[in-house]
């Protein structure tokens, strides 16, 4: 298959926000009278929406929300998030980011963001970054009722990009997602599209239990391999320099949470 399109997962791939997201959340809790626990916010929060998040967090203290009280809280949420961001000089991005997306425009792929974060979050820091103009098609968590590790978000955004490129005739393998989390890898692959996995947010060794292939940094991911794996030309190998370390047989596999329970995640 042609590569014609590269799917952009965007906290903890085009922004280094995670850590700002769980003090975020702490002090939700915190202003719920509740109180965060230690390793929840990985465990619950990293590559799902906020949405998911936040109920399933209330939820595990036994407290039954609304739809008007968790939009209120998503709505407070990404308040504090944009008085986080309009403090910052520079927004806290990726080394090779811009360099990447340019390679990728000059060569005419499609460039989209699947995210669980609200649209008016990801347009803010996209303006920020001067990248706006490179991403037409954004699937945000007010698109969808759903979260990652399902596969709508995904499945959406091959759907609009068919719409805006008449002719195009993209299907789930012309594409390659990039994705930090388990539930964001789950969530491509679950829509048969192939990713790859950049380890800013968990361990290399930990991702290439799940993504097609593994990188360290944006600026490894070469345009060409990329072409030559999607076209089945090539394996996803990786580079002689960097060997996949051996996993030790203690660890456990990681797991993500299911969104089967969520009336509107």
């Amino acid at each position: 298959m042609t590569l014609k399109a590269i799917l952009f997962d965007f906290n903890g791939v085009i922004i280094n926000d995670e850590p700002i997201h769980e003090e975020l959340i702490a002090d939700l809790l915190l202003g719920e009278n509740l109180r965060s626990q230690p390793g929840e916010f990985a465990e619950i929060c990293l590559g799902r929406s906020d949405r998911a998040c936040i109920w399933e967090l209330l939820s595990r203290r036994g407290r039954v929300l609304s739809e008007a009280d968790l939009d209120r809280l998503l709505a407070q949420k990404s308040a504090a998030y944009k008085a986080k961001l309009a403090a910052m000089d520079e927004l806290p991005s990726y080394p090779g980011l811009t360099e990447l997306i340019e390679q990728f425009s000059e060569a005419d792929l499609k460039l989209a963001v699947v995210s669980g974060a609200l649209r008016s979050e990801v347009e803010l820091v996209l303006d920020r970054l001067n990248l706006r103009q490179y991403f037409p098609i954004i699937v945000a968590g007010d698109d969808i009722t759903t979260s990652k590790p399902k596969p709508d978000g995904y499945q959406l955004a091959v759907k609009l990009l068919n719409q805006a490129n008449p002719g195009l005739e993209l299907q789930p393998d012309n594409c390659l997602a990039i994705e930090d989390t388990f539930a964001g890898i789950q969530a491509a692959k679950a829509a048969g599209i192939s990713v790859v996995g950049v380890a800013h947010t968990y361990p290399f060794h930990m991702l290439q239990r799940q993504a097609n292939w593994v990188i360290d940094y944006l600026s490894d991911l070469e345009l060409e391999r990329v072409r030559s794996i999607i076209a089945g030309e090539g394996e996803p190998l990786l580079p002689e320099d960097q060997p996949a370390p051996a996993a030790s047989d203690a660890e456990a596999e990681p797991t993500s949470c299911s969104d089967d329970s969520l009336a509107n995640s």
